[in-house]
């Protein structure tokens, strides 16, 4: 009968979050046992892992995160603006200091040729 209940219940997984306590409370010990020794050498360890971290992070961000390239042109037919050089308008912003200038957009159509 026992052999039956312990074959019904399902096996415990270790969780991702119990790991990291367990990872927490061990670096936390070696940091203290390093602390006790020498307090430059805590001090020292503490920068060196920062560094090492920040390192390992920025590379891994480096890697992962890159938006891809553009993908070229617009599929043919689409309508696109072309600027003359002529100024619709100015808006100015911030009291003065900026200012917005508008160009005078022509739409064409795109062809074969241009395209």
């Amino acid at each position: 009968m026992a052999a039956n209940k312990r074959a019904e219940e399902p096996e415990e997984e270790s969780s991702r979050a119990a790991g990291a306590c367990v990872l927490i409370v061990l670096v936390g010990v070696v940091t203290a046992v390093v602390f006790a020794v020498s307090a430059t050498a805590g001090v020292l360890c503490v920068w060196v892992v920062g560094a090492v971290l920040l390192w390992h992070s920025a590379r891994r961000m480096s890697d992962s995160s890159a938006t891809p390239p553009p993908r070229g042109v617009a599929p043919r037919g689409d309508v696109s603006a072309v600027e003359t050089g002529e100024i619709a308008r100015v808006v100015r912003i911030a009291e003065g200091v900026a200012c917005i200038i508008h160009p005078v957009r022509k739409e064409v159509a795109e062809t074969p040729e241009t395209g």
